[in-house]
């Protein structure tokens, strides 16, 4: 039971960090370390733009396409 809860949290987590960051399709950089600190800085935003949404009370799942795109 847990590992299916956990299954679908992880993939619903995955769907909506793929939509911000459009990373349905290929990343654009090139080398596998530059694909790293690309994947670690998009993660490092996320947990930022999160905890400023959540410090000043506002939802933390609605609107954060715009927020990164006006940032």
């Amino acid at each position: 039971m847990f590992h299916r809860l956990r299954h679908v949290s992880i993939e619903n987590f995955n769907g909506h960090f793929k939509a911000v960051f459009d990373a349905y399709g290929p990343v654009p950089t090139r080398g596998r370390l530059d694909t790293a600190r690309f994947a670690l800085g998009a993660v490092f935003a996320y947990q930022l733009a999160l905890l400023y949404r959540h410090e000043q009370g506002l939802d933390t799942n609605r609107g954060l396409e715009a927020f990164f795109r006006a940032a």
